[in-house]
């Protein structure tokens, strides 16, 4: 299923939403000045908050190695992350799965290097969602430039040049 599945995002289908200025009023500041308070587990057991990561623009994104969408979407989003700056781009994927066994075994058998977390808390908006997979886009300051729901294609050239625009819009 995976497999058709990659097929059919290589037909160009399914595409992302491209990072826009949000609508809406700006995401209230926590304590730290970052909009999400959001603490996470690396595959490493380190553990990592999104205010960590102020400064750059982050990709967020929500699976499962049970999830079909989700396993197909990950060869680009492979790609994608072996492409960026990382000094201005970070990648979160954070898995849903109940076992971080099973999550580890399926990065490790295909070879994933994009940092795979784990929720240590219930997850906060814009993050908690009843869909997977879930893409959330922040800008350098933390607020949301864009979300998708539902499997995509991110490796592709107008993706990744506004993730390139998008991180250096600013930094806070």
């Amino acid at each position: 299923m995976g497999r058709l599945q990659q097929g059919l995002l290589a037909t160009g289908l399914w595409r992302p939403t491209l990072p826009t200025a949000p609508a809406g009023p700006p995401a209230r500041l926590t304590a730290g000045g970052y909009p999400h308070a959001l603490t996470l587990r690396g595959l490493d057991g380190r553990t990592l908050t999104l205010q960590e990561l102020r400064g750059k623009a982050v990709l967020v994104n929500l699976w499962a190695s049970w999830c079909p969408p989700c396993v197909a979407e990950m060869p680009g989003l492979q790609r994608l992350y072996e492409q960026v700056n990382k000094r201005k781009v970070a990648f979160v994927l954070i898995s849903l799965d109940e076992n971080p066994a099973k999550a580890q075994r399926l990065v490790q058998r295909r070879g994933y290097t994009m940092p795979v977390y784990f929720p240590v808390a219930p997850l906060p908006a814009p993050f908690d969602t009843e869909s997977i997979p879930t893409t959330v886009l922040l800008g350098p300051d933390g607020q949301v430039a864009a979300r998708h729901e539902g499997m995509a294609d991110y490796d592709t050239p107008a993706f990744r040049a506004a993730l390139e625009k998008l991180a250096s819009s600013g930094r806070p």
